[in-house]
């Protein structure tokens, strides 16, 4: 991608660019929380709502952007090991290491249909990889899956706006959200959020992988590894600044709704630009753990249990093991 955006390549400038691109994400993560909590703050919507859609779909842009360079460049493993890959990281890594930073009250978040959509998403994702191959045929299927799910959420948001003043009081106990706060800067936090992030993992990335290429990794390892990272970066910053900011609903509904637009949006938009081939490698394996880690978010989803410092270290350590499995 640097290429497209004409910037010169070498040993030293790959490492610069992955530098600047690691704090462009930091500084686009917490533009992005600022403006989706006080958009739902204006808008009489839950911060989980929007956190669902808009800091989901903004986070997720690298990933899509990546994957269809991907199916134009030729090498479609990267496509969709970058998916699978980064579904793996969001939830062991993007909510691993916020953990461990300060306890999330998951507790409080009301994530079971959300959840149970993300679950559904993943096993419609695994049962049509079993045709070998994502094609315009898989990817309608993907992408009306998803609009289904949005015309869910947008019955839900107008649900929660006729509540209007409870939602109101809940938003207002956010640390961040400014009731009164103007529209031009609400835009600004939103626009800067949503074209740094794409822009910063674009740097990362691909700064990264032309480093990893001087060690003669694979492009499968790299989409399932490095550019899975690189990619998830733009949640993990998100997911950091609203863990430090308390906004557990943020977090959780940021992996979440991540999840499903990774699944269900790149690769169905991904599969209309070209094939997919399925490897038959990532059924021996990926696609399980893929699988395996969207379980463990039961007890946070559905048995009320906290996202603590405990729950940051395994999680961290789990992915940490995946990575040495892959490689």
């Amino acid at each position: 991608m640097l290429d497209w955006l004409s910037l010169p390549s070498g040993p030293l400038t790959d490492w610069i660019y992955t530098v600047v691109g690691l704090v462009l994400l930091l500084l686009a993560g917490d533009s992005l929380v600022k403006g989706a909590v006080n958009l739902s703050l204006r808008l009489g919507v839950p911060a989980l709502i929007v956190s669902l859609t808009i800091v989901a779909f903004g986070t997720s842009a690298p990933e899509l952007l990546i994957s269809v360079q991907a199916i134009w460049d030729g090498v479609p493993d990267l496509a969709l090991g970058n998916v699978v890959g980064s579904n793996t990281a969001n939830v062991l890594l993007v909510l691993g290491i916020p953990a461990l930073m300060a306890v999330m009250h998951t507790s409080t978040c009301d994530t079971r249909t959300s959840y149970l959509q993300m679950m559904a998403g993943t096993l419609l994702f695994i049962g049509l990889a079993y045709r070998s191959k994502f094609d315009w045929l898989s990817g309608i299927v993907l992408l009306t899956a998803l609009a289904a799910i949005l015309i869910h959420a947008a019955i839900s948001a107008n649900r929660h706006r006729k509540a209007g003043i409870a939602v109101e009081d809940d938003l207002e106990d956010l640390e961040g959200a400014d009731p009164d706060l103007p529209w031009p800067k609400i835009i600004l936090f939103l626009v800067l959020g949503l074209i740094g992030l794409p822009f910063g993992a674009s740097l990362l990335v691909d700064g990264a992988s032309n480093i990893a290429r001087d060690y003669a990794i694979s492009d499968a390892v790299i989409g399932l590894t490095l550019v899975a990272i690189g990619t998830s970066l733009p949640e993990l910053a998100t997911t950091i600044m609203a863990a430090l900011r308390k906004q557990a609903d943020v977090v959780l509904g940021s992996v979440i709704g991540s999840n499903l637009f990774n699944l269900l949006g790149i690769i169905g938009v991904a599969s209309l630009v070209g094939t997919i081939p399925v490897n038959p490698t990532f059924f021996a394996f990926d696609f399980w753990v893929m699988l395996g880690t969207s379980v463990l978010l039961i007890p946070f989803v559905f048995m009320k249990m906290d996202l603590t410092r405990i729950w940051g270290v395994i999680l961290s350590a789990l992915y940490l093991g995946y990575l040495y499995v892959v490689l």
